[in-house]
This record gives structure tokens, C-alpha cells and sequence, in this order.
């Protein structure tokens, strides 16, 4: 058997996603919605159907075979995604409906306990509404005071107004390790540091890093930190919320119910140890279950090759889309090897809405996203209503982009014609 060494990584994973192999509107499928949701492989869903399949019965509750069974998977995959994370002990993974829910568990579990008028919370103009709107709520709540870390010249995290910002009246900062729409990837080493030296606490977003690169929670020094298994090759309906034990252990619970009780009287109840005094009610098993394959098939892969692959494809992104007069790109250019920002474009094109852009290219086979982007304040802050994102992953080639490139300069000349 002849062995093809210089195969890229899409080339070696792609038949792990069938389905990428199919025609929209009688064109091969060109998929460029990652950021939005990943696709997934046949290893994470084999896992999701094995458990339904063979063992489905719920956790922590029983006795017999089947509930043994999927306890011991149900927390096994809880270790995957500790070691994944760096994570200093299993007890600080929560497993959550998806990081919207993570960050409200902070929110209202820290943040209503901790927060008083005239305390700080800092976020930055371009977090996802996950990351923005919970904060609103607490601080109209708390009486706290948010403010906000604006853009450098090159459309990424201030650094230099965020240390003139933090100051004895911080109590929070709340930012996203990678943004959704500029694709810059933030100093949140330096931003954890600086928040800490005057005693704020830290919660990093990772959506738009867990699945791209690795993140070492104990590294980065944050205090939480959110992922959404969707993102990252797993099922939707399923995330996770690190934080520092001590941290966890202070905090009460955010709902109340099954499985998140010691003992139960008729004036008051214990709670569980952690991890689960946070996870009322029957979990999502089949998908924590999968969240765990999912993590297995990544660190098989190596979360470093992804990084180095997916560097390559942005420069090649980049380069092409940069031909286009009519194409403005928002957030930085990438550096001469790729690796300083995510491995996507958040762009407009002269005269034609976003939502007009990624329709004509749906004709063509091609998927890429249009709108916010759940990121209004950022749209807001560029004087701009929407734009158009073209979003890479490990399973995406060159061929993918070359045809988006194709269907992007026809739809712009397609527009052009009509309007004369």
C-alpha cells in the first residue's frame, strides 16, 4: 500500500465528516460556518448513539449494570475535559447547557453575592452577547459599574486603556479569549495578571479557542473560564464552566433540584460536593458523554498540528480576500506565519448587505454566516449594522477557499451588473 506523506490534515479527517460530502443547490458543499457551530465526526456521534443504544440509564442514581455504566462514561468524559483544560483537579469542570449558561452561572451565583454599588465589571466592546448581557443584568441588579475596553488602531484589545481602567474598584473582568468577528486573540495572560495585582477576579470566554488551539487554564491564570461543546466537534446542548476550586467552593448553588442535593428536610437542605451542587436535575448524558469523544478526537490530532494547520489556511484566506478591492476586512492582518488571530474573516463588500453576499453564495454551494454575529455593541462601535463571516476549522482546504473566493468575486460581479 502506497502511503501519501504530504496529505494536509483536512485530507487525512475529512472522510471523518460525511456530511461534507454532499451538494447544496447541485454544488459540493463548502463549509465556512465554523465559528458558528463545528461539524462532527463519526467518532463523537458513534459515542452519542452507542450510549442511547446500549447503556442509556441515568447517572449517580442507580445501582444496577446500565447506571454504572454510563456514570463511569458520564464522568469519564468530566476527566477528559479537566486534562484538556490543564484543569488542577476534575471538581473544577461544570458541566453546563452551553457557555451562555456557564457565564449566568457566575453571574448570578458570584456576581449577586460579591457585587455592591460602585463596584467595576470590565468587559471589552467585542464580546459575544453571552458575555455582555449577563453582566448588564447583574450590574442594574448590584448598582455595579460596567466599563468597557475599547479597540487599538488595528482592531484589537487595548491593552494600554485597559490598564488605566482597572483600578481597587474592579471586582470583575469578563473578556473573550478569541472574538467571534475580528478574530484577534487576546493577552489574557497579561489581562489576568493586571486584574489580580489590584484583586479582581477574571472569567475568560474560550468558545472561539478551545476548539483551535490549546488553552491551559492554569497557564492563563483565570479564575473561570467557558467553553460550548458545539464548537469544539461535540453535540449541541452541552458546555462547561472551569473554575478555581476555592472559588466554586465559596460560591452557592445556581439552581436548585435533583442531584445537586446532600440532604433534603422540610426547612432546609445540604448540598452536594463539587461538582454537582451546580448540575441540578438529569444532565445531558448522551452529550457530556460525546463532549468527552470529542476531546479524545482533538487531542488524538494534536491541538497543536490544528493551530499550525488552520495558520496556513488564514494566510491563504487572507491573501486571496485581500485581492478584492471592493472586500473591507474587519480585526488584524494575520502576521507572517498566521498564528497571532483565529482562523477567520468578518468582512463587507461595497454595496451589497451581508445577508444579500451569503444567500447568492448559498447558491453556490457555499456556507458563511451574516449579521452580528451576536456582537452588536462591536457592529455598533464600528459604525457598521452587519457583516459577513467566512469561518475555517482543521477540515477545510485550500480548494474550500479557492471556491469561495470564486463565488464571492462572481456575486460581486453579479451586483455590479444590476446596479449598472
Amino acid at each position: 500500500m502506497t502511503i501519501i506523506q504530504d496529505r494536509t490534515l483536512a485530507d487525512k479527517v475529512r472522510a471523518d465528516f460525511p456530511i461534507l460530502n454532499q451538494e447544496i443547490n447541485g454544488k459540493p458543499l463548502v463549509y465556512l460556518d465554523n465559528a458558528a457551530t463545528s461539524q462532527k465526526p463519526l467518532a463523537v456521534i458513534n459515542a452519542w448513539q452507542e450510549y442511547y443504544l446500549k447503556y442509556n440509564s441515568n447517572v449517580h442514581r442507580g445501582i444496577h449494570t446500565l447506571s454504572g455504566k454510563a456514570t463511569d462514561a458520564y464522568e469519564g468524559a468530566r476527566d477528559k475535559v479537566a486534562a484538556f483544560v490543564n484543569a488542577a483537579s476534575r471538581n473544577e469542570i461544570v458541566y453546563t447547557r452551553n457557555a451562555s449558561e456557564a457565564i449566568n452561572l457566575v453571574a448570578y451565583s458570584w456576581g449577586l453575592n460579591n457585587l455592591k454599588p460602585g463596584d467595576e465589571i470590565i468587559v471589552s466592546v467585542m464580546e459575544h452577547h453571552s458575555n455582555f448581557v449577563p453582566w448588564q443584568m447583574v450590574a442594574q441588579k448590584t448598582g455595579a459599574v460596567l466599563k468597557f475596553v475599547e479597540l487599538t488602531e488595528t482592531e484589537e484589545f487595548n491593552l494600554e486603556q485597559y490598564k488605566t481602567l482597572v483600578s481597587e474598584k474592579t471586582k470583575l473582568v469578563a473578556v473573550a479569549h478569541v472574538s467571534n468577528v475580528l478574530g484577534c486573540t487576546n493577552p489574557v495572560k497579561e489581562i489576568c495578571s493586571i486584574a489580580h495585582q489590584n484583586g479582581a477576579k477574571v472569567l475568560i470566554d474560550a468558545c472561539q479557542s478551545l476548539p483551535h488551539c490549546v488553552v491551559d487554564v492554569q497557564a492563563i491564570g483565570c479564575d473561570w473560564l467557558v467553553g460550548s461543546g458545539h464548537k469544539m466537534c461535540a453535540p449541541t446542548g452541552i458546555g462547561f464552566l472551569y473554575g478555581k476550586l476555592e472559588l466554586l467552593n465559596e460560591m452557592p448553588p445556581f439552581l436548585g433540584g435533583g442531584e445537586m442535593i446532600s440532604e433534603v428536610f422540610f426547612d432546609h437542605s445540604t448540598y452536594a460536593e463539587l461538582p454537582h451542587k451546580f448540575e441540578a436535575g438529569t444532565p445531558a448524558i448522551g452529550e457530556a458523554i460525546a463532549l468527552g469523544a470529542a476531546v479524545d478526537y482533538l487531542t488524538n490530532i494534536g491541538m497543536e498540528k490544528i493551530h499550525t494547520y488552520e495558520a496556513e489556511l488564514t494566510t491563504y484566506l487572507f491573501d486571496k480576500l485581500n485581492q478584492i478591492p471592493e472586500v473591507t476586512i474587519y480585526g488584524p492582518q494575520p502576521n507572517t506565519n498566521g498564528e497571532n488571530r483565529a482562523a477567520l474573516a468578518s468582512f463587507t463588500v461595497e454595496n451589497i448587505h451581508p445577508n444579500d453576499l451569503s444567500t447568492m453564495l448559498d447558491e453556490a454551494g457555499v456556507a458563511i454566516r451574516s449579521g452580528h454575529h451576536c456582537a452588536q455593541p462591536l457592529h455598533q462601535y464600528l459604525k457598521i449594522s452587519s457583516t459577513a463571516r467566512a469561518s475555517l476549522y482543521f477540515y477545510n482546504t485550500r480548494d474550500d477557499i479557492d471556491a469561495f473566493i470564486v463565488a464571492l468575486k462572481d456575486t460581486i460581479e453579479f451586483f455590479g451588473s444590476i446596479m449598472g
